[in-house]
């Protein structure tokens, strides 16, 4: 039996889109690999814009992934050599990503994950949070807001041209077509509700 790697930890980029966090996700995947380390890269089937079987930015830069549908799926895959699982898109895996990634850290494999953190609407995207707080390591890049050219933490969706409503879908894949990165200030979300305390708040200093 193998003595149990004692170097696994876990590390998060996250950010709006067009931030770079594909970007920053192939250029360790390239160093792990300059270093000689045994690497694995995957990413959700649902994630098709630009190739079924790799990790693509937003300026052309790729590297070779396999999809998966689940977490556990990609857990299965990991070869019991493997140094750095590389993971893209993580908002569109279910929370079981998290156990998965505390599996493999556990293993001794440095595991990096890179994804949305906020949706459209400006919330919390799928298990990114929970991983912000189990990561040794986490990475906030920001992108540009187009309105404004301030440091852009938000995701924009547009249908037709105009601001997604807040009860459309959580997820749509799509690219520059349907979405821009802006700050929270430009961000528009049409039907999002005031929750009741900041409702409250505005009364009063109305």
């Amino acid at each position: 039996m193998q003595p149990l790697k004692r170097d696994g930890w876990i590390e998060l980029i996250c950010g709006s889109m067009f931030s770079g966090k594909s970007e920053e996700l192939i250029r360790r995947i390239k160093r792990a690999r300059i270093a000689r380390q045994t690497v694995q890269v995957f990413k959700p089937r649902l994630d098709d814009r630009y190739a079924a079987d790799a990790v693509v930015s937003h300026n052309g830069t790729l590297e070779q992934a396999e999809g998966v549908d689940r977490a556990e799926e990609l857990l299965a895959r990991v070869w019991p050599d493997t140094d750095v699982v590389a993971v893209d898109e993580v908002q569109f895996f279910d929370n079981a990503i998290v156990d998965v990634a505390e599996e493999l850290a556990g293993r001794g494999v440095r595991v990096i994950l890179a994804g949305l953190d906020l949706d459209f609407r400006g919330e919390p995207f799928g298990p990114t949070p929970l991983l912000m707080a189990r990561a040794e390591y986490v990475t906030k890049l920001h992108a540009i807001c187009v309105c404004c050219g301030q440091p852009a933490t938000r995701t924009q969706r547009l249908v037709n041209g105009r601001p997604a409503h807040y009860n459309d879908p959580v997820i749509l894949v799509g690219a520059a077509e349907t979405y821009e990165a802006r700050c929270r200030h430009c961000h528009e979300v049409p039907g999002k509700p005031v929750k009741a305390g900041m409702a409250a708040a505005r009364h009063t200093t109305s």
